[in-house]
């Protein structure tokens, strides 16, 4: 026989039945104020417990601010500063919360942010057409991922797909830190504590075509070459004229893939949609990320032409990724891309990159031959090389203490790297220009002394 419960017996509690109020969600999910940490020093604690020491340290040394807000070329601090952000290691090439770009992304929230991946998904097909609307030609097949680094492995494994199992790469390149890209980014530094790598990388000089044809007459036909068309984080190095199209004749000659990276230098960062351009190459497979986001939403891509896309198209399981694609991210490139053209960036970043240039040389010009070693830029990326190593963290402390954001290269510990969004206005620009001529004033008179 069976007995049902009791009316009491299926009742629960009303505490367990009533339903959460918004509120209740959100200080759950730690997203009210009274869930943040107050005070700066509870910021610095909980990196210290849960981050690591060595990030807590850095925070401290560059003032223990924490970033909570943006928007342009502006970033806000908890404690009430902003600063002018002439960093971002080439991420906002639109400033910060790009009007569009933050709808769109609201929008695809709001309707279906991440996607099954059982169904076809049309913001990354619609995604996919307007990025290989502004690449080389032929380079029309599109692969998102949501890194730099991810675009680099799935470069490499592609490579391998082709029988390239031999990689070349460039000394002082930098293409990521995840295991197969940090065997191309040529750093010791980063490099040995992961050792082994991967086999059978060899590195030659940037911007010398001699040393690559001879690595790749040793590697005919089994060969991938990575190269980016200016190195970022190698210290802003600009190869001479026709570097670029020599490499690509190198590697059709002896028939290697060739992999251009412009994760950095792409989207409108040089004053042209890619580093190639200049020279009209066609890379079999290019490289982009950081200022595809928008700013907004990390997302990176690795594009190729059909021949060298062809494992990846026949088979959509070769090399998967779970977040890739999401229609989330593809929302706020689509946007990108389209905010990009409606509003010329890419003319834009060229006019204000030769100004940026011309200005910055002027204010270093009184420590050349001294503090200062050279300055170089093409677009919105510039170097400013030091003679001293320490200069240059000088000059970045120097520079957050009156309120203004730059890079130091990874791969080059003597460049202070400008990246300035396309959206800066001529005060921002003259406000930048007179703090790095009082930032410089007051470091070369410290290292004098």
């Amino acid at each position: 026989m069976t007995v049902s419960p009791t009316s009491a017996e299926v009742t629960a509690p009303e505490e367990a039945t009533a339903p959460a109020d918004a509120a209740d969600l959100a200080e759950a999910a730690g997203t009210t104020d009274a869930a943040e940490p107050a005070h700066q020093s509870d910021v610095v604690d909980l990196y210290l417990k849960h981050i690591g020491s060595g990030r807590a340290v850095m925070g401290r040394v560059m003032g223990g601010m924490a970033e909570v807000r943006s928007e342009g070329a502006w970033i806000h601090a908890d404690d009430g500063r902003r600063f002018l952000d002439f960093g971002g290691y080439g991420v906002f090439i639109l400033g910060h919360r790009h009007p569009a770009v933050v709808e769109a992304v609201h929008r695809q929230i709001d309707t279906h942010p991440l996607a099954s991946r059982v169904f076809l998904e049309p913001v990354a097909a619609r995604a996919a057409q307007a990025l290989a609307a502004h690449t080389p030609p032929g380079v029309d097949y599109v692969h998102f991922v949501n890194s730099g680094a991810e675009a680099t492995e799935a470069a490499l494994k592609l490579a391998r797909a082709h029988g390239r199992t031999s990689v070349i790469t460039t000394r002082r390149g930098f293409h990521g830190k995840t295991l197969g890209a940090l065997s191309v980014t040529a750093n010791a530094t980063y490099q040995t504590p992961f050792q082994p790598l991967l086999p059978d990388v060899t590195q030659v000089d940037y911007d010398d075509p001699a040393g690559l044809e001879q690595a790749l007459a040793a590697r005919r036909d089994r060969a991938c070459v990575i190269v980016e068309p200016v190195q970022g984080e190698g210290g802003v190095r600009i190869p001479r004229p026709g570097y670029l199209s020599q490499v690509r004749a190198l590697c059709s000659t002896y028939g290697a893939l060739l992999v251009v990276d412009e994760i950095q230098t792409g989207m409108g960062r040089l004053g042209t949609w890619w580093g190639v351009d200049v020279e009209g190459v066609r890379p079999d497979v290019l490289l982009a990320g950081k200022g595809l986001s928008g700013g907004v939403v990390p997302i990176a891509a690795m594009a190729a032409t059909a021949e060298a896309y062809g494992p990846f198209g026949r088979d959509p399981y070769l090399h998967t990724s779970t977040f890739g694609a999401s229609p989330i991210a593809c929302a706020a490139a689509l946007a990108t891309v389209r905010v990009m053209e409606a509003e010329n960036t890419v003319a834009r970043a060229a006019a204000l990159g030769l100004r940026v240039l011309a200005a910055v040389r002027d204010v270093c010009a009184p420590y050349e031959g001294g503090l200062v070693r050279e300055v170089r830029g093409r677009g919105l990326l510039v170097g400013i090389e030091f003679a001293e190593e320490q200069a240059v963290g000088e000059l970045l402390l120097e520079l957050i203490a009156r309120g203004v954001l730059v890079n130091h290269s990874l791969n080059s510990t003597r460049v202070l790297r400008l990246t300035p969004p396309a959206v800066v206005e001529d005060d921002e620009l003259g406000l930048f220009l007179t703090t790095l001529a009082e930032a410089l004033r007051s470091t070369a008179g410290r290292m004098s002394r």
